[in-house]
């Protein structure tokens, strides 16, 4: 499947009727300070960059749509303080052409990755159902499957830490399981081969920036080690000392 044409099929889902009434709900009663805003208030497709997605060596798994974001932009992280969060941190390590996203068609970019999610609608207190994530799971699939050149998934938060080790696994990659596949900010997992990896960072929410459970530092440093593995085959001793330094 194209990633044109996956994405298409994204915006036509209408598997999950708590999701979809949400989200038109959020679309329609609006917060106060977008009221003038016209909200997407569907399911958000994945983000990638315009010109050819196979040049993509890093896939960014994030949970799903904020309600007052992505939601009501239509671009993934967009126009919410996570978003912020995220790609300041992408453009200092060279993932984005520009620090900060409000709209679709405000010229971001995006450098060497996408980005998908495991959910693509806004979920009420963002969090997902289990069947609801399960719904999602085909988009999932297809997102990596689309992007033959992906070396490895960033995935924000436990959740989608999780989502991407079973992803690997159902596309046929000998994944770790247990302890060795604990998730953490900055924890790294192979592939038996070493042929793909998984990065976990704690997910850029308010929640966790505000407290400074994540800082800018330490969300830039697990790009910087995101790029070397991507980028590195076969990455060795040397990329795996910078890792446990985060």
């Amino acid at each position: 499947m194209t990633w044109d044409r996956l994405n298409r099929k994204i915006t036509a889902c209408n598997r999950c009727p708590r999701l979809r009434d949400h989200c038109q709900t959020v679309a329609r009663v609006k917060r106060a300070s977008f009221a003038a805003d016209r909200y997407w208030g569907r399911p958000v497709p994945n983000l990638a960059p315009p010109k050819n997605p196979a040049d993509v060596r890093l896939l960014i798994v994030g949970l799903a749509p904020a309600a007052h974001g992505a939601n009501r932009t239509g671009r993934l992280f967009t126009g919410d303080r996570s978003g912020d969060f995220l790609f300041r941190a992408m453009h200092e390590t060279g993932f984005a052409s520009q620090p900060t996203s409000v709209r679709q068609g405000d010229g971001l970019e995006l450098i060497d990755c996408a980005i998908t999610g495991v959910c693509h609608c806004a979920p009420p207190d963002n969090k997902p159902l289990p069947d609801e994530i399960a719904n999602c799971q085909e988009f999932l699939d297809a997102s990596l499957a689309a992007l033959p050149n992906v070396g490895g998934l960033l995935a924000l938060g436990g959740i989608a830490f999780n989502a991407s080790l079973r992803m690997l696994t159902r596309a046929g990659f000998a994944m770790p399981r247990g302890a060795a596949a604990k998730f953490g900010h900055g924890a790294v997992v192979w592939s038996e081969n070493r042929e793909r990896f998984v990065i976990g960072s704690y997910h850029p929410s308010q929640q966790n920036t505000f407290t400074g459970r994540l800082t800018p530092e330490m969300l830039r440093a697990v790009f910087q080690t995101a790029r070397g593995l991507a980028s590195i085959e076969g990455a060795g001793n040397a990329v795996i000392s910078r890792i446990e330094k985060i």
